[in-house]
């Protein structure tokens, strides 16, 4: 009964954490199947209907369709991008013990101290220089340069518990640099790669910024986070269509989620379990 009354104010604050996600969550959903009249005048009441009126409507008027493809094209070829740049590296970085190993990695820290906004105007110029402006082709070379500090100093982390022993033991069966690699330190670095991919992927999916201002609000290549802005209105926005299309953007982002949460628990877990 003591340990009980000790845990009772952490289950007090456990509860009360949940309830503020969940009210939230649940007005969300609700608007997306309301009338603009019903959210205003209810807005925590449950939707009259479950009709998908609001959803056609967004899918519809934004195209989201076709910025979901584009957006999906831009973040994939991206985190593909990322990982075959943040992995050899990390591989060189974790095994290397010398002062310029270390420097390296240091720089590569450094990218976590330059704000999103500031390098805005020079990749406008070098995006105008390379004649890649207003192409999906620039983003898809671009995030992974702004993501590469963070995959980076993750992945160097995970291999660097790797034993050595389990290096050498390839090594005297005649396994090369890329195969040790390969066959070792990629498979057990897994949690951290999806570690990796999945905040790279929130990243990537979720860019505005960047989106807008070079690959611009043509309907043939807008991003999703462009094309949602458009279902607002000067003379008078209609929240449901612009909730439902929103949850219709969501929908990868859970189920990227759903597929990457039990490799990424585990990085955390064995990160405990290592500290």
């Amino acid at each position: 009964m003591k340990l009980g009354k000790r845990w009772l104010p952490a289950h007090i604050l456990v509860w009360t954490y949940a309830v503020l996600l969940v009210v939230p969550l649940y007005y969300f959903l609700a608007s997306a199947f309301k009338s603009n009249d019903e959210i205003f005048a209810h807005p925590f009441a449950p939707p009259s209907s479950l009709g998908l009126g609001n959803f056609r409507t967004a899918f519809e008027s934004a195209d989201l369709g076709l910025a979901v493809v584009n957006s999906a094209l831009v973040t994939v070829f991206s985190l593909a991008l990322t990982l075959l740049l943040a992995i050899p590296a990390s591989f060189a970085l974790a095994r290397s013990t010398g002062r310029l190993a270390g420097a390296v990695e240091k720089v590569f820290s450094l990218g976590f101290l330059i704000p999103t906004f500031a390098a805005l105007f020079p990749t406008f110029l070098l995006a105008a220089a390379t004649g890649l402006f207003h192409t999906r082709i620039f983003m898809v070379l671009f995030l992974p340069a702004t993501a590469l500090p963070l995959s980076v100093v993750i992945l160097v982390q995970f291999m660097r518990t790797i034993p050595p022993e389990m290096e050498e033991a390839a090594r005297l069966d005649g396994a090369s640099t890329f195969a040790v690699l390969r066959h070792v330190y990629t498979p057990m670095c897994l949690p951290g790669i999806a570690t990796v991919l999945l905040l790279n992927f929130l990243t990537f999916w979720n860019e505005y910024l960047y989106s807008l201002v070079i690959i611009g609000p043509d309907p043939a290549q807008r991003t999703v986070q462009v094309a949602l802005p458009t279902l607002k209105s000067i003379t008078g926005t209609d929240y449901g269509v612009l909730t439902a299309g929103t949850v219709l953007t969501l929908v990868p982002v859970w189920l990227v989620y759903t597929l990457l949460q039990k490799r990424m628990q585990q990085a955390l877990v064995s990160g405990a379990v290592k500290m």
